[in-house]
């Protein structure tokens, strides 16, 4: 199969509109790499860059080394899964897998083969002979899968392939998915939004946010060590507790946070990954605590004094409540309580996450329990937040002023 590099690539539309911003990403060989974002991210612009269906405003596009840039969408031998894939209507199962084939004039013994083994593989020997206007809609999807993979191309680019199915249906098709890529043992990109969708299959995950790149590297790692608050705060569900406006100060034998409405004394091994410290200790200058709700609970004795606001939705073992009047906190409940009820909070300090306030940037450095994968693009660091905002606003497309 093949590599993939992406160097230095921008998108601009004509409207003036910045899809994408200086990606730099690498793919390795038999990897399903998972581009993860909102919408409005840039993860299906960067795929069309990648497939050639848009050309670059800048940058390089390498498969296999060979920069693709200038090659046209037929001849890159990339295969491309789109949201709602459109079949031929007026040809059966069969005719639409062989579709690609028979347009490069392959052997029909070979178009024969290839998607007999194929409609196997995805379960659709019974609908071989059947046009697409009587398929499921998962029937549809599995035919415009076996449609792009049948090539056997260098790469398989799938853009939200399972949007808008079911939950079941959604997992049913991506077991599809995760098997065909062991099988083929081929490179993989897949863009979604779905967060668990992204957590199950990627080998890695690229987090996209806005048209820029926020870190590439495994699921686990990115949960533990997100390098800032916009990954901190996207992978994982619940979503992590961020408290504001938190000054660290030194005292004897170690150092505090504050804020409004508590303190919590700095774990040892977060002072000894805090490599800034003491720039920040006694300064005056804010940082953001990041608290994962699993990692805060109700308990009779604890740190932190909060009022009872609620029961999470569709999580028993979750409670929101109030540490102030401007940071509510998802945490940790088993207990019944009622609300307005003041309840008391225990932090596994040892967990907690620390952001630059102004940058939005880890203060952390990475300890012993990272996994060091030697995949590429890990030790990528994100724009501050304050130069991504510049750098939007100086892109912006300009409103034309109206002639008199």
């Amino acid at each position: 199969m093949s590599s993939l590099k992406v160097t230095g690539v921008n998108k601009v539309y004509p409207s003036g509109e910045t899809a994408l911003y200086d990606i730099n990403l690498e793919a390795n060989d038999k990897e399903f790499l998972v581009i993860a974002g909102a919408d409005g991210s840039g993860k299906s612009s960067l795929l069309r860059v990648i497939a050639g269906l848009e050309d670059a405003s800048s940058g390089t596009v390498f498969i296999d080394d060979k920069d693709m840039t200038e090659v046209e969408p037929k001849n890159r031998d990339i295969a491309m899964v789109f949201q709602s894939s459109t079949l031929y209507p007026s040809l059966n199962v069969f005719d639409n897998m062989a579709f690609g084939l028979r347009l490069r004039k392959a052997p029909e013994a070979l178009v024969q083969e290839r998607v007999k083994a194929v409609a196997t593989i995805l379960g659709l020997n019974e609908v071989l002979y059947r046009k697409p206007k009587v398929l499921t809609t998962v029937a549809k999807q599995r035919v415009a899968i076996g449609r792009a993979i049948v090539r056997e191309p260098k790469l398989y680019l799938f853009d939200e392939p399972l949007s808008g199915l079911d939950e079941k249906l959604r997992a049913d098709m991506l077991n599809v998915i995760v098997n065909l890529q062991a099988r083929l043992e081929g490179s993989f990109i897949y863009a979604t939004k779905n967060l668990s969708e992204a957590m199950t299959i990627g080998t890695r995950i690229v987090v996209m946010k806005q048209g820029f790149v926020q870190q590439v590297d495994t699921p686990a790692n990115l949960y533990d060590y997100p390098a800032n608050t916009y990954v901190a705060f996207y992978i994982g569900a619940p979503t992590i507790n961020f408290i504001k406006k938190v000054k660290i100060e030194k005292i004897e034998g170690g150092y505090v946070a504050k804020f409004d409405g508590g303190s919590l004394t700095l774990h040892e091994n977060t002072v000894a990954r805090f490599e800034k410290i003491e720039e920040y200790a006694n300064s005056g200058a804010y940082v953001t605590l990041g608290i994962r709700p699993e990692d805060i609970k109700v308990e009779k004795e604890g740190e932190l004094k909060a009022t009872y606001d609620g029961a999470v939705k569709n999580a028993e073992a979750y409670a929101e409540v109030n540490l102030n009047a401007n940071t509510p906190l998802t945490v940790t409940c088993n207990a019944q309580a009622q609300k307005g009820q003041e309840l008391t909070l225990k932090v596994d300090t040892a967990r907690l996450y620390v952001f630059d306030a102004v940058t939005c940037l880890t203060l952390l450095n990475r300890d012993a329990g990272y996994k060091v994968t030697g995949l590429p693009n890990a030790d990528f660091v994100p724009l501050a937040f304050n130069e991504e905002e510049e750098i939007h606003e100086r892109l912006k497309p300009k409103k034309q002023s109206k002639k008199k």
